[in-house]
């Protein structure tokens, strides 16, 4: 239940001449030409680079700062197709002159093109999102999930050493490191005991993190984020996958849905909310780990119960179990205490747990409406 894959939808203004080349083998690309005479227009502003832009947290972070009169720039994989339809409303042209959002090819796996990056944008915060975040899918691709998600996190604080980037670093830390919790509600101060390879990756960097802020006095923070969602959460996780389907069998066009535990507990929070203790955190003098939280813990049974109750149905009509989906080690609950960033940064959430579900739920159900060409029925 971590941050999610970024959406593979191609935005219809976006062209690979939009994006700024950002390794060797980009070079020559069109998106370069404009990129010194924006610099010049924009050096007044202060500039962020965010890993992982593409998906829920980044995007809503990217709308955040650019609000805030950030120019932010954002690293994305190459790949045939566009991963960019979160960002489509808030993209402008590289060439238009008030451009504030520049994408950049590039890859968290690769060190000399992050280092390369960090000379080129010279950002004055670095965001780090971008993660194999799927905890599930982190038992089937273990491996890959340790290198993304845990060594990027130190490639890029190497990076911004090696260059001497005079900059501040967040790292996208989880609840899930929390795993077997050892104790209720979980603090700053809990012991981790992650029960995942995402959940281990996960604590490597952010203990990677800390020692890099202890050894060589750089600005870096941990956000420790429990759940956080929204109608961007993708469609592969469990809050999107009912919503989803709820939206789909209120029109129709599904039956059943197939879930795993439904007695997993989980604190779940508005993720447009929680980019803002994001922000936050590195506005202040002194870096720190800070747990962003609602302090409130409900089952996925109760997710079901509030998704499909906005439309009047009864989720045990249409949800199954699948022990498929079910975790080979589960966290059972987790539950945040967040008074230290309601104390030190002025944060809290405002968004409630029934008011989440129903506007997930409207949100898709507005997407189902606006393709009346899908009506391909599926379980």
């Amino acid at each position: 239940m971590g941050e999610p894959e970024p959406n593979p939808d191609p935005g219809p203004d976006l062209t690979p001449a939009d994006f700024t080349a950002g390794c060797p083998a980009e070079s020559g690309s069109e998106g370069d030409s404009s990129a010194p005479r924006l610099a010049a227009k924009l050096q007044h502003l202060k500039r962020a680079l965010i890993t992982g832009i593409t998906g829920q947290d980044g995007s809503y972070l990217a709308e955040f700062l650019l609000a805030k009169d950030y120019e932010v720039h954002g690293i994305i994989r190459r790949a045939s197709t566009f991963n960019t339809g979160r960002l489509d409303h808030i993209y402008k042209d590289p060439h238009v002159h008030d451009a504030r959002l520049r994408l950049h090819y590039g890859d968290i796996a690769d060190s000399s093109c992050l280092v390369k990056l960090l000379y080129q944008i010279q950002p004055d915060e670095v965001y780090h999102l971008g993660a194999q975040s799927h905890v599930r899918v982190s038992f089937d691709i273990p491996e890959y999930t340790g290198d993304v998600t845990g060594l990027a996190t130190v490639r890029i604080l190497e990076a911004m050493r090696e260059t001497k980037l005079n900059a501040r670093f967040y790292q996208a830390s989880s609840s899930e490191m929390y795993g077997k919790v050892q104790e209720v509600p979980q603090t700053e101060k809990t012991p981790f005991y992650p029960r995942s390879p995402y959940g281990a990756a996960k604590v490597y960097a952010y203990w990677i993190t800390v020692n890099y802020r202890e050894s060589y006095g750089m600005h870096a923070s941990n956000g420790i984020l429990f759940n956080h969602e929204s109608p961007r959460r993708g469609e592969t996780f469990v809050t999107r996958k009912i919503t989803r389907a709820v939206a789909r069998i209120k029109a129709g066009l599904q039956h059943k849905l197939f879930l795993g535990n439904l007695d997993a507990k989980r604190d779940w929070g508005y993720a447009k909310e929680y980019v803002e203790a994001m922000w936050l955190m590195l506005q202040q003098d002194n870096p720190d780990d800070y747990v962003v939280a609602t302090g409130e813990t409900h089952s996925v049974r109760e997710f079901l119960e509030a998704a499909f109750g906005h439309v009047g149905l009864d989720y045990r009509d249409h949800v199954e179990v699948d022990e498929r989906y079910f975790r080979p080690a589960e966290v059972d609950l987790l539950i945040g205490d967040a008074s230290k960033a309601r104390t030190r940064l002025g944060w809290k959430p405002r968004t409630t747990f029934a008011e989440l579900a129903r506007l997930m739920v409207d949100a898709d159900i507005e997407a189902v409406a606006a393709k009346p060409g899908d009506r391909g029925d599926q379980p």
